[in-house]
């Protein structure tokens, strides 16, 4: 008898179905799978719990820091400003170098570090040498180096260039030019404006910690409006942004910012201008105000005026100035975070770095204050400065630009200056021009 045909049908079904194996990961979604949803939404919940605890700490933490160093004095705020831009800076340029390390670059970021350095040294140097001139170009060890200050910053930076042409390598150029490009964008936006945010702090506190609070304001402000009354999405780069959150927190940030102003302004240690680097909170610190620190009167238009039957009123000037800082912290300043969020997305990160438990990293803090320290800088020197020409300023073109003969002859015309408006007598003047 001949053998039985067996159907394909037949054979099919002997076939044994092919094995798979199970990995740890299938393991680990098939307990996750079998818990209760209940379970699950209370894990979530206690992550989101102690991820608050964790960032309500900190935060008290932070601020408490931040008060002690402004107690301690505008050098020890300096000091401050100079720790965020490096860590800043660090942040910036780790996100956008990884690839160095593939690469086998190792000298590409000691390069970064070398123009950070000499940037802080030119941006910096000249902000002592105008704020501190006085003690500057009377030291005799000093002196050289503030008056030839720009030329050796040049001589420095042109030593960077020559390394950066001498370091590169054949299969690489395209990295290494995109990332001398990303250094002096971090440069100008991070160091520049820390540059001019430590010129805030020799103006007086005041100019510094203001703005600061503002951006401050606006942020828990813009999260308490949005998730309050939050519906239309404000920019693509930031989908949780609203622009009732936005218009929101402009409105609030005006009103607290006057707040602000009326409290800080009644404290000489944060209005005067840095003379002493020993000045702290328990210096018996006096000036003369800035007259938009003095109350003024100020006249309200006929038309207004009979209306409410007041012709005038008695107010400080700063809060129409906070008025346009508020606006600035509010409408601008932000776009410097959207700027920060489409630099984290474009390298695929969450968050800058892990400084601050549960804050991320100091980037992510502050990459609002760049923007606004810069603009509270230029605001200030453009509307509000009055000392524009003082006894520093002038010791510092005198010894830049006379010779020694030339600064005698100065000091001669100076003692006769004094003799004729009756400030010394005829004896002391004497006196005077026989020592010279």
């Amino acid at each position: 008898m001949a053998p039985k045909k067996t159907s394909p049908k037949s054979k099919q079904k002997k076939t044994s179905p092919p094995t798979t194996t199970t990995t740890a990961s299938d393991i680990i979604e098939k307990k996750q799978s079998s818990q209760p949803k209940n379970e699950v939404q209370l894990s979530e919940r206690e992550k989101k719990k102690q991820n608050f605890i964790v960032r309500a700490i900190w935060t008290i933490v932070m601020f408490l820091f931040f008060i002690t160093i402004l107690s301690l004095g505008h050098i020890w705020t300096v000091v401050l400003v100079f720790i965020c831009q490096i860590l800043v800076f660090k942040e910036c340029i780790f996100v956008a170098s990884q690839p160095s390390k593939e690469k086998n670059l190792p000298l590409t970021k000691s390069l970064n570090w070398y123009f950070l350095f000499t940037t802080i040294y030119y941006l910096d140097g000249e902000s002592f040498i105008h704020s501190f001139n006085h003690l500057i170009f009377t030291n005799q060890f000093l002196t050289p180096l503030a008056t030839h200050h720009k030329f050796l910053s040049y001589c420095l930076y042109v030593l960077g260039f020559v390394f950066f042409v001498a370091t590169l390598q054949k299969g690489h150029y395209k990295f290494q030019f995109s990332q001398l490009c990303i250094t002096h964008m971090v440069l100008l936006l991070v160091v520049f404006q820390a540059h001019l945010i430590i010129n805030n702090i020799f103006n007086g506190l005041i100019w510094f910690l203001l703005p600061v609070l503002l951006v401050i304001t606006n942020d828990i402000m813009a999260y308490l409006c949005g998730i309050t009354f939050g519906r239309t999405q404000l920019i693509a780069i930031s989908p949780k942004k609203t622009v009732e959150g936005f218009v929101g927190a402009w409105i609030s940030t005006i009103v607290i910012g006057i707040v602000l102003a009326k409290v800080l302004t009644n404290f000489n240690y944060l209005i005067c201008p840095v003379k002493d680097l020993h000045e702290n909170v328990f210096s018996n610190i006096v000036c003369d105000k800035n007259p938009i620190f003095i109350a003024q009167d100020f006249r309200i238009p006929p038309i207004i005026g009979e209306n409410i039957g007041i012709f005038k009123i008695t107010i400080r000037p700063i809060y129409f100035h906070t008025l346009n800082l508020a606006s600035f912290a509010s409408l601008i300043a932000p776009f410097g975070g959207f700027f920060a969020s489409g630099l984290k997305r474009t390298f695929k990160v969450k968050d800058f770095g892990h400084t601050i438990p549960g804050h991320g990293g100091i980037t992510d803090r502050i990459d609002c204050q760049f923007l606004m320290g810069s603009f509270a800088y230029l605001y200030y020197e453009t509307f509000l400065s009055t000392s524009r020409i003082n006894v520093g300023s002038v010791l510092q073109l005198v010894v830049t630009n006379m010779e020694p003969k030339e600064v005698l002859e100065l000091v001669r015309k100076l003692h006769l200056f004094l003799y004729n408006m009756g400030v010394i007598d005829e004896k002391t003047y004497s006196k005077l021009i026989q020592l010279i």
